[in-house]
């Protein structure tokens, strides 16, 4: 199997214009050519407690060679002690799509 060649970045929030800022400078910053940002409830622990909440998920689409770029800027950005980054890949995808997906990340590397 080859490499993947583009990734889904995911994030969390606490509240959503603090997530669709951090999803506006993501994209800004050509890191990522689109973010959706959507409430979502998360079940997790946290400090040895149980915890539920509602959170903003923010789903970022670039290309592999950004991938630890991206995810080290959500570590600068975000406010959460240890918040959740993860890149899964995109195994298939509408060709235009694709493309436009490397364009628009182009400038950042």
């Amino acid at each position: 199997m080859t490499e993947p060649q583009h990734l889904v970045v995911t994030t969390t929030h606490e509240d959503e214009d603090t997530a669709r800022a951090l999803a506006t400078t993501l994209v800004r910053e050509r890191l990522a050519a689109c973010a959706q940002v959507h409430a979502i409830r998360s079940v997790y622990w946290w400090d040895g407690e149980l915890q539920d909440a509602t959170e903003w998920r923010i789903d970022l689409k670039t290309r592999a060679p950004l991938a630890q770029q991206l995810i080290d800027r959500i570590g600068e950005l975000h406010p959460y002690d240890t918040p959740e980054a993860i890149a899964v890949p995109i195994t298939a995808g509408a060709p235009g799509y694709l493309a436009w997906l490397d364009a628009e990340t182009a400038a950042a590397g």
